[in-house]
């Protein structure tokens, strides 16, 4: 376990926070057309989200802040969370109440970027989940794993020290997005599987609803 617990500690933080500069970008150019919160509530969410991983890779107290890095990517998920159901509720309105002609564009990139949003931020929350990871882990304490990759069912595949990394969760994120459906990796226990549930709805209502309605109304 010693030398799992290293790895997760010495674990680039660089991914994830690519990962949550690009879901607040993409928020920024949405068209803000209702308001969930206040802006600047979302800049400092931002500050305090990436700040944690900063010090995981700086700080020598890395258990304390791998802690603290559990509890703002939540945050950030709860502030993703109110902006795509504002969103979400207000391009559905558009689409069933006005004539969603003359928004057809704006309901597009909307709903495109949306997606890409929610795989982002589903793929942070994966991450910080699965087995209790990463901070769990730093202290020796990691519960059983929330997903079954190919390399734990098969390990002559793998090297022995291998472990899921931020990228695993953003193709897993991306599959579950996309396919509406576990792919190669399974799911293992109830929140895993809500989890999952929550981002194939959301993709699929953004996708099938939202996009195909603006596509079926561009001239």
């Amino acid at each position: 376990m010693s030398g799992v617990i290293q790895a997760s500690r010495n674990e680039s933080r660089w991914p994830p926070v690519a990962a949550i500069l690009a879901v607040f970008a993409l928020l920024e150019v949405l068209p803000h057309h209702v308001y969930a919160m206040p802006r600047w509530v979302s800049y400092v969410v931002l500050v305090v989200a990436i700040a944690p991983m900063i010090m995981v890779t700086m700080s020598t107290d890395k258990a304390m802040w791998l802690r603290i890095e559990h509890v703002a990517v939540m945050l950030l998920a709860g502030v993703y969370a109110g902006n795509t159901a504002a969103e979400l509720g207000d391009m559905i309105g558009i689409i069933t109440v006005h004539p969603p002609e003359t928004r057809s564009v704006s309901l597009l990139t909307s709903s495109f970027t949306i997606w890409i949003t929610n795989v982002l931020t589903f793929s942070l929350l994966y991450w910080q989940v699965d087995a209790g990871r990463p901070s769990r882990i730093a202290r020796g304490i990691a519960r059983r794993p929330d997903w079954l990759f190919p390399q734990a069912s098969a390990p002559e595949l793998a090297s022995p020290d291998w472990r899921p990394l931020y990228i695993d969760y953003l193709s897993l994120a991306f599959n579950t997005a996309t396919a509406f459906s576990p792919t190669d990796v399974l799911p293992l226990a109830r929140r895993a599987k809500g989890l999952m549930m929550l981002e194939s709805a959301i993709s699929l209502l953004t996708l099938v609803l939202v996009a195909a309605r603006a596509v079926n109304v561009i001239p």
